[in-house]
């Protein structure tokens, strides 16, 4: 740790980052000049050339060797962020931070944010999102609910609901199919696809076949809720999670074409906890709220 050229490490991601000395520069609130010396300062210390051509006009072309410091200086320093944010947040006893996916967070946790405040005013609660699973004492986190296919043996993990899958979309559009068999108008239809593979088509299909889908046409998105804004935007059939979707089916901004049909998913989220160590109250009455939140309809 000692021989580590930190500054000069965290110069080099933000210019990674922003494409450029200047910008980088703007971002860390420091002179282009005093980034400049940090590159070539890391650049001396490491052996290595960095930059292929620091004369060139707009963004910067890395080496090879430049590519692979800099994705992991910014994972790093992310890493550090979140642990040194997540410090700042527990020094307070009242203070609870749970670790989730955007989706679950903007979908499922934070519409019942309210309630908890109602119930346990004295409670501050802070989110981290982050769509891959991490440690987590490396998120600074008290509790993870985490979408899939667990145990995991960072934490005590324990099941927090079950899940169904099936298709949505915006009447207007499912109309404008124009046909009046489900499965018909399926076929033909604009399939919209989560990239998580416990919310792929396969998984309806196999339940419920059709002849003649190709599952490799159609949008791709990288969260359930992406997926279920293009649905709501008319851009075709998403297939959606039921604990993620109620509240649209409920409002009318979605339709379910199939009526009750549906995949269910066991054992679809997970509550974690650090593994070693006695939660504070304020952990405890969190936790708690979100198992009883579980067992209520979506």
């Amino acid at each position: 740790m000692q021989r580590l050229p930190l500054a000069a490490l965290r110069a080099f991601a933000a210019v990674y980052e922003a494409g450029g000395v200047r910008p980088a520069a703007r971002a860390l609130q420091v002179t282009h000049s005093s980034v400049s010396r940090h590159l070539h300062e890391l650049e001396a210390w490491l052996g290595v050339a960095l930059l292929e051509n620091r004369s060139a006009k707009g963004r910067l072309a890395f080496t090879p060797q430049g590519q692979a410091l800099g994705k992991a200086a910014l994972t790093g320093l992310a890493s550090l962020n979140n642990a040194v944010e997540g410090v700042r947040e527990l020094w307070r006893a009242n203070s609870v931070v749970i670790a989730t996916t955007a989706s679950f967070a903007a979908r499922w946790l934070l519409p019942r944010m309210a309630s908890l405040r109602k119930a346990h005013a004295w409670i501050e609660v802070s989110i981290i999102a982050q769509q891959a699973v991490q440690n987590l004492s490396a998120q600074g986190a008290d509790l993870s609910v985490r979408m899939g296919s667990g145990p995991w043996s960072d934490g005590k993990v324990e099941p927090l609901m079950d899940d169904a899958l099936y298709p949505v979309a915006t009447r207007r559009y499912w109309n404008s199919i124009g046909e009046r068999q489900p499965g018909r108008a399926l076929a033909r239809a604009h399939l919209l696809h989560d990239r998580d593979p416990a919310s792929a088509w396969e998984r309806w299909f196999a339940v419920h076949p059709l002849q003649g889908i190709d599952l490799r046409a159609g949008a791709r998105f990288t969260s359930s809720d992406l997926v279920l804004r293009a649905a709501a935007e008319g851009l075709g059939v998403a297939l959606a999670r039921d604990r993620l979707v109620a509240r649209d089916i409920s409002a009318g901004l979605l339709i379910r074409p199939f009526s009750a049909a549906q995949v269910n998913v066991s054992r679809a989220y997970w509550l974690v906890q650090p593994p070693d160590e006695e939660p504070r109250p304020a952990v405890q009455t969190v936790a708690q709220w979100m198992r009883l939140q579980a067992e209520l309809p979506p």
